[in-house]
């Protein structure tokens, strides 16, 4: 039985010794198959256990399956940084709070959440757990789509007066930048006060405090 690839695997039939074909599994599918055996793998061994071999073992293949679909450890590190980012863009999407100023807060608690649950993910993706040499075009582009929510958050809470933002990006930016170091010192165990997630909203608050409209 060859196991080069699953969607081309004979399948023997023992009462007539005949070979019957499974039906070809569509390339979509498979590739997403990868991709989640790789997310298995980086989950349950880090960043440091992902590789071809690794993921091929999970996802029941032969490496060469890996290289043809998504051109080896590369494009599965491209891969899982697209799904990383689209569930980060998703964690900090505009949430059901009617307060834009609430709203923005929440999107600062949900960006720690995400880090805080998908450690290896957030690994690879802010802190280059993975060497990688070159980042394609679609990871970037999923990568800022994540970003431009952010964008749209402080738009919408400038829009409605809750605070001050002439350049919408540039507070983002400054939003990103003190929540990152925020949830990176966390995830280093260097939060140095009895309890990290007070000091989290207590940051937030002074963030958010120093954006506000004056009343």
């Amino acid at each position: 039985m060859s196991t080069c690839n699953r969607e081309m695997m004979i399948l023997m039939s023992p009462e007539h010794g005949t070979a019957a074909r499974r039906p070809r599994t569509p390339s979509a599918d498979v590739e997403r198959e990868l991709v989640s055996a790789a997310e298995a793998v980086l989950v349950r061994d880090g960043p440091g256990g992902l590789t071809v071999r690794a993921v091929a073992a999970q996802a029941g293949i032969a490496p060469m399956g890996v290289y043809n679909r998504l051109g080896g450890k590369d494009g599965l590190v491209d891969a899982l940084l697209i799904r990383g980012f689209d569930r980060l863009r998703a964690a900090i999407a505009g949430g059901p709070e009617p307060d834009l100023l609430e709203r923005l807060r929440a999107c600062g608690l949900r960006y720690r959440s995400f880090a805080l649950a998908n450690r290896h993910f957030y690994a690879i993706m802010f802190e280059g757990a993975i060497p990688h040499l070159h980042i394609s075009d679609e990871a970037t582009e999923h990568a800022a789509a994540a970003f431009g929510e952010l964008v749209r958050n402080v738009e919408m809470a400038a829009a409605a007066g809750a605070i001050i933002a002439a350049q919408p990006s540039e507070v983002a930016q400054q939003i990103w930048s003190t929540v990152h170091g925020a949830v990176a010192l966390e995830l280093q165990d260097l939060v140095l006060t009895p309890d990290p997630e007070a000091t989290y909203r207590a940051t937030l608050d002074t963030l958010l405090r120093g954006l506000a409209s004056p009343t």
